[in-house]
């Protein structure tokens, strides 16, 4: 089968689309035909020896990626749940190793759940990482009650956007951040207040939210706590380093880090919603499997709004 190969942490020249054995299964796992890969900052990071590299033993050369949509061609001895030509969806593997940017990846059965009929299979891709990310911050850690006022810190992004949607869905009072050019299409999110991050008045927000999202950096986190209601909560989607660590012991806010685990329940909370037609990834682009790594230099530029697709 053809995958991108990590061939050693560094640039995207050491990305090259090679021929490698099909994958062995595990009695626990199912062989996947990848129609659709989605890419993450997390495969940017894993690539320069960070990101996944800081949860698991990654040695190269090695195949990336976590977001599959795809169908099922083989199940292991102890697989119940899913038969040959059953399509399927997921952010698989994660904390440790997906391997999806590849024509077929063996895949944790658990990790799966029912790619909805009326969605396609780049939509499904588009919103495993980002859709469960947001599903479990918001689920796991904040437990809002209708009528709720949020801040999403990156709205326009990958785990932002869909954040976003779900927040809608949940039926919060959403606010989020972007930069000036991408307002208008948090706005198209239904986002009515999206702040011009780069003019706002903070003061203005200060003790305003009941819960605050943040997906863009720790700086952002410290900014934050100000903008809480007492008992407030923030959950961040980046690890914490010591100077946000030493403000979050002296606050009086919860602050939650959220490591997305790859779960095919909430997987499947993700399938119904996109079913229902109730969020929608934005896929900025669809490229070939064979074009990885232009993926990772258009995500690096920050040139994009929602996801890349690749094509194996």
């Amino acid at each position: 089968m053809r995958a991108v190969l990590l061939k050693q942490f560094g640039g995207t020249e050491n990305l090259k689309l090679e021929s490698v054995p099909e994958p062995l299964l595990s009695p626990d796992e199912v062989l996947v035909n990848v129609i659709s890969a989605g890419i993450n900052p997390i495969d940017i990071k894993t690539r320069a020896g960070q990101g996944a590299c800081n949860h698991t033993p990654v040695t190269t050369p090695e195949i990336l990626g976590w977001d599959l949509s795809g169908i099922v061609v083989k199940c292991g001895e102890k697989v119940t749940r899913w038969k040959p030509g059953d399509e399927v969806f997921g952010s698989v593997g994660f904390p440790g190793l997906g391997r999806t940017h590849a024509e077929y990846a063996a895949v944790k059965a658990g990790h799966l759940a029912p790619k909805p009929q009326n969605v396609s299979h780049d939509e499904c891709a588009a919103a495993a990482m980002t859709g469960l990310t947001a599903w479990q911050a918001l689920t796991r850690h904040c437990h809002p009650e209708k009528g709720s006022k949020i801040l999403i810190h990156g709205a326009s992004g990958g785990v932002g956007h869909m954040a976003a949607q779900i927040a809608l869905n949940l039926g919060l009072q959403v606010t989020g951040t972007a930069s000036p050019e991408k307002c208008a299409f948090v706005h198209s999110l239904g986002i009515r207040d999206c702040i011009n991050y780069k003019r706002v008045c903070w003061n203005t927000y200060e003790n305003h939210f009941d819960f605050i999202l943040n997906t863009v950096s720790n700086e952002v986190t410290r900014k934050s706590f100000r903008l809480l209601k007492p008992n407030g909560v923030l959950v961040s989607i980046l690890p914490p380093d010591e100077e946000t660590q030493k403000i979050t012991r002296t606050s009086e806010a919860a602050c939650h880090f959220v490591l997305m685990q790859s779960n095919g329940q909430d997987m499947a909370q993700i399938g119904k919603l996109l079913e229902e037609g109730k969020i929608h990834p934005h896929i900025a682009k669809t490229l070939p499997l064979s074009n990885t790594a232009q993926a990772h230099q258009i995500m690096e530029a920050h040139h994009c709004i929602g996801k890349i697709v690749l094509k194996p």
